[in-house]
């Protein structure tokens, strides 16, 4: 029997149940637990680790509970530090260590203010509204002191959001291994790109691309890492009016592309020797090469027996990049011009075509 998977919570719904805590404890009443709902509708019971009173206000600690999901924040504690204001019934939101702080254009939260997201700040909010009297307002300080190593292993650099992590939660509720959510962190590198300018933008699946089209002197500010949702991406792409998407990657992962996989993880769909084989027979190779392809495990492995046939000659992997391309531009109902380029594992460039020509040189890349 498959194991049901259990659900969390995120680290906004740590922020709202520790803000209204800290809120209880000022009003005389300290509690262990707090009922809260989440932004899905759903009650949520989350423990209370600690709750003190400051000079200032109260302070009350929750431990990040992700469930089953591998959320990098799983088990860091989260502080919310409240400050009561009687004299305005302004909101203020404020970074403590550990907590972001937001310097490009393009996210939901403007440059300069923390990296403290919308569905917190609703949450946090319509606390403060319950409990506090009318016209009563407050400064909310939060932490996660661990932010700012684990803020190395999450997007937030490229995102440009410095000093730590963000408190973030569209829903409240974190599901176990969220697919989704995975996806959802990706999409803003497209509209911080945008805020910056650039409506030609990179996609790179992972740092085999990103390392290459950085020495090729491609902007780093218009570079999208994508993983191994290449489809999701294009589509999001579409969405936000971009003018063309330059694919840069290894070949193992983009080959998939050319023959019509968007989701390249390797247990949802791996052709890619199928792909290289029939690619390689349209260009002449024999039963032998083609079978000596289908025995081999990776496509690296397999450029030597297409360079043994000549097949590079004939320009196999260009062939290759543009059948991507087109299959890209297909997907988003040609909303934009797409161009790629197609590398080995040593950073050597296999192939192209004429729409990456015309893309990577408008981002002024150094290829002669």
């Amino acid at each position: 029997m498959r194991k049901e998977m259990k659900s969390g919570y995120t680290t906004g719904s740590c922020a709202a149940a520790g803000t209204k805590a800290a809120i209880l404890a000022l009003q005389g009443n300290v509690v262990q637990e707090i009922e809260l709902y989440a932004l899905s509708g759903e009650l949520l019971h989350i423990p209370i680790k600690n709750v003190e009173l400051t000079s200032t206000g109260a302070r009350a600690e929750v431990i990040k509970d992700a469930g089953d999901d591998p959320d990098i924040t799983h088990g860091a504690s989260v502080f919310t530090e409240v400050k009561i204001n009687k004299d305005d019934d302004k909101i203020n939101f404020y970074a403590g260590l550990g907590i972001g702080k937001v310097t490009e254009a393009g996210l939901s939260i403007p440059p300069g203010e923390p990296a403290i997201n919308p569905g917190p700040r609703k949450m946090m909010t319509k606390v403060v509204r319950e409990l506090l009297p009318e016209g009563y307002g407050c400064d909310i300080t939060i932490s996660i002191p661990k932010g700012v190593e684990l803020a190395k292993k999450t997007l937030n650099p490229i995102l440009g959001i410095e000093g730590g992590i963000s408190v973030i939660g569209t829903t409240g509720v974190v599901r176990p291994m969220s697919e989704e959510g995975f996806k959802n962190s990706l999409t803003p590198q497209i509209s911080v790109a945008k805020a910056n300018g650039f409506d030609d933008i990179i996609f790179v699946p992972g740092k085999i691309g990103e390392n290459i089209a950085s020495k090729l002197n491609l902007p780093a500010k218009a570079m999208v890492q994508t993983s191994n949702f290449i489809g999701h991406m294009l589509e999001f792409a579409a969405d936000e009016g971009i003018k063309s998407v330059l694919l840069f990657g290894h070949l193992g992962k983009l080959v998939k592309v050319a023959g019509g996989i968007f989701y390249t993880h390797s247990k949802i769909a791996d052709a890619r020797l199928e792909i290289l084989a029939s690619y390689a027979a349209l260009l002449g190779m024999d039963k032998k090469g083609v079978e000596e392809i289908f025995k081999v495990k990776t496509t690296e492995a397999a450029m030597p027996i297409i360079e043994r046939y000549g097949l590079v000659e004939k320009g196999f992997y260009d062939l290759l990049a543009k059948r991507a391309s087109l299959r890209s531009e297909q997907h988003v109902f040609n909303a934009f011009k797409v161009g790629t380029v197609m590398v080995t594992l040593k950073g050597e460039i296999l192939g192209m075509d004429d729409n990456a020509r015309e893309i990577g040189g408008r981002l002024g890349w150094n290829i002669k």
